[in-house]
């Protein structure tokens, strides 16, 4: 972590009254948090730009477990991706529906391509993506 250093910003008065509401709301205790999170947020989609960079991330897929032999097919397509998928934890949501979630860490393009593959597989109800950070290069 590097020196703390202090520095000064101009706001319109309406602006920055909107930005102390919106602290307040997400709970922040000083402005200059709120101001290293926004940083930090554009930051880390600063790296999912780069293909080859390496993130972590969380799959989520809901599906009926009784379609014709989808549990076999996930299985499968996650067996081909251990060098990404780091864990998954399994739901049951009533007697139908399951929900999966993968947690991923590798390669931009690798868990994009890993993730589209599993929510376009037919019998998935919903999937979402969400990309994070290894946070190796945040303060």
């Amino acid at each position: 972590m590097g020196n703390l250093l202090r520095f000064g910003v101009s706001l319109d008065s309406d602006l920055l009254q909107k930005f102390d509401k919106l602290c307040e709301k997400r709970r922040y205790k000083t402005r200059s948090e709120a101001i290293r999170d926004l940083i930090r947020k554009d930051l880390v989609e600063e790296e999912w730009a780069n293909q080859e960079q390496e993130v972590t991330g969380t799959l989520t897929l809901v599906y009926n477990h009784h379609h014709s032999d989808l549990s076999r097919k996930m299985t499968e397509i996650q067996h081909q991706a251990l060098d990404i998928v780091i864990t998954s934890l399994h739901v049951h949501i009533d007697a139908h529906n399951c929900m999966e979630v993968l947690i991923l860490r590798g390669q931009v393009k690798e868990i994009k391509d890993f993730g589209r593959l599993l929510i376009s597989t037919r019998g998935i109800k919903h999937g979402n993506l969400s990309l994070s950070t290894t946070g190796k290069d945040l303060s």
